[in-house]
């Protein structure tokens, strides 16, 4: 498959790899409302971020929304736009890689963007996210009149790209049905299964039953469907769905039959489609009043309204699915996630972090009735925790940083092994058996003994205390005093504290 080249496109392949993971540190004052809730809000430089996500996330967040800077020329107050093009491709790589690694298997990645990198950005996530695993481009039109002030052409759409994990088993969910769909499907004839509307009988495609005479309760003749088309069903079939009460023949039983399509046997949802008009998901001035409504006029960058998110996060998750949004900017993607039951973590850079999406999110969660609140019936409630990040796991001598405690270590080891994310902290030094594998950690005096021959060094003794294991068995700690036949013998294969966890 073709593969973009820029300048420094090696180092942006290497930088994730590279990246030491760091500390996530929660901040409870800048937290809010339930403090059970698993919605993160983290402040801090996205790539560090997601790095730090990776041993507690890595493939369990279903759908991802990013509006990363479009590098349009002009900076913005909080971003700085206007970054050479191949400094941009820099950026995005490393991050796309990360994202990917985050995805669940069954989830998807939507990505704003328009035409001054979007081509560019096609290439390189067709080679982050696989070529065949490319959904779709949605076409958005942000503005509802043109921009007289255009210098050559008014642009009045952006791009969503979007790529699944695995696009073998990716599906979208339906969009509901509206008012206006549902509005053609009558019942005049009080037909006891309910609504309906008239489907034509003629069609283009060839039926080689598809030609023949018609007869009309009305005693009309039909001579055969009109040139160059032909009936849909045979005259058989015809005669058997009229027998059922499934055709409509007209109030006076003379026109053309009409197979009935009822209301209750169609999907109960419309399958999405690629043009997203302003009318259906808002445009730029509606995302620009919802700013008003929570900041005043100190507007964010270019937001996006909140109908534009919900229809997002209606085709790619469900309630309770873990949504991400790793530019979050104002907040809007974590907002619109709040209100439509979904969890979330947003990662902002910035102060507006602390300025922005706190106070945003602790209105939502008051109840704010703005943007999609009342088309979802929001009352409020729920909560987020913020964080901060914290210190490198590893100091510059590699020794393992003072401040990390047990929990984020053995997540950082456990994904280190089985690149699975460790999903509860243990109570034992035993982190969990993956395959016919367990893997335990000796460390920060996880058996109550912080003495030279305790809990950190693996002895006789510690070897009995630990949890029982009959298969293979790696584990890590500071000191091994086993002899080669103990460890052979126990199928044994100990791993040195630093030097043996992963800082990379």
């Amino acid at each position: 498959m073709p593969t973009l080249h820029w300048l420094n496109d090696e180092e942006a392949r290497k930088t994730s790899s590279q990246l030491p993971y760091r500390l996530l540190e929660a901040d409870t004052k800048l937290s809010f409302g339930d403090s059970g809730s698993e919605n993160m809000l983290i402040q801090g430089d996205n790539l560090e971020a997601l790095k730090a996500l990776l041993p507690y996330y890595a493939g369990r967040v279903k759908c991802i929304y990013i509006d990363p800077p479009y590098n349009t020329q002009s900076a913005f107050e909080h971003y700085d736009d206007n970054l050479e093009h191949s400094i941009w491709l820099s950026t995005m790589y490393p991050r796309l890689e990360m994202l990917r690694q985050l995805l669940s298997e069954d989830g998807s990645i939507w990505v704003s963007i328009d035409d001054n990198e979007g081509h560019y950005l096609k290439v390189v996530m067709d080679e982050v996210f696989g070529r065949k695993n490319f959904v779709s481009t949605i076409i958005w039109r942000k503005n509802y009149a043109p921009k007289s002030s255009a210098k050559y052409i008014s642009e009045d759409h952006d791009y969503i790209f979007v790529y699944a994990k695995n696009k073998e088993t990716w599906r979208p969910n339906l969009m509901p049905r509206s008012d206006k769909q549902d509005k053609a499907y009558k019942n005049i004839d009080n037909d006891p299964r309910g609504l309906w509307r008239p489907n034509n009988l003629a069609a283009r495609n060839p039926y080689s039953k598809g030609i023949y005479p018609i007869t009309t309760p009305s005693g009309r003749v039909i001579e055969g469907p009109p040139p160059g088309s032909y009936w849909r069903v045979s005259k058989e079939k015809l005669e058997e769905l009229d027998a059922d009460g499934r055709i409509w023949w007209g109030k006076d039983g003379n026109n053309v039959p009409a197979p009935k399509i009822y209301l209750s046997e169609v999907k109960q949802g419309v399958v999405p489609q690629t043009f997203w008009s302003y009318e259906e998901v808002g445009h730029t001035q509606d995302a620009k009043k919802e700013s008003i409504a929570f900041f005043g006029n100190e507007i964010f960058g270019t937001p996006k309204p909140e109908k534009l998110i919900q229809r997002v996060l209606t085709i790619g998750s469900n309630p309770n699915d873990l949504i991400l949004d790793s530019f979050l900017g104002s907040g809007t993607t974590a907002a619109v996630a709040h209100k439509m039951g979904r969890r979330y973590i947003g990662i902002e850079m910035g102060e507006h972090a602390v300025t922005h999406c706190v106070p945003r999110l602790k209105k939502v969660i008051e109840g704010e009735q703005g943007g999609i609140s009342k088309e979802v019936n929001w009352q409020g409630g729920g909560g987020f925790n913020f964080y901060r990040l914290g210190e490198t796991i590893f100091d510059e001598q590699g020794r393992i940083n003072p401040k990390v405690k047990f929990k984020p270590l053995a997540a950082h080891v456990w994904f280190s092994e089985t690149h699975t994310p460790l999903l509860k902290t243990p109570k034992t030094s035993l982190l969990g058996v993956h395959g016919e594998t367990a893997f335990y950690l000796l460390y920060n005096g996880i058996l109550g003994d912080k003495a030279p021959a305790g809990g950190n060094v693996l002895t006789a003794r510690v070897m009995r205390e630990l949890p029982k294991h009959k298969g293979k068995k790696i584990i890590y700690g500071e000191m091994c005093m086993l002899d080669q036949t103990a460890m052979q013998k126990q199928k044994i294969t100990f791993k040195h504290i630093p030097y043996d966890i992963k800082a990379r």
